[in-house]
């Protein structure tokens, strides 16, 4: 994937649910510093993202990029998988 400038926002996360048809869950952290503790806090949100191919696993690390609204909750298509999860 070539690396082109584009408006379009991209977030990192891991696959947390691949159970609907061509859709994955992914579990996006974001650490920020507490405005008055000034301490590091990590908080978690998901997005449900769409996967063309149904590739995902869950446990996958994958980037993910917005999209116009594919259903009433769907707004983010999977671009790649950054890193496969260990099979057991």
């Amino acid at each position: 994937m070539s690396e082109v400038s584009s408006n379009k926002r991209t977030l990192e996360g891991v696959v947390v649910s691949n159970k609907g048809d061509k859709t994955v869950v992914v579990e996006v952290e974001r650490r920020f510093l507490h405005p008055r503790y000034r301490k590091t806090v990590r908080a978690h949100k998901k997005y449900m993202a769409h996967d063309a191919e149904n590739t995902c696993n869950i446990g996958d690390t994958v980037r993910i990029s917005e999209c116009p609204p594919l259903s009433r909750r769907k707004t983010w298509m999977m671009d790649e998988v950054i890193t496969r999860a260990e099979q057991l």
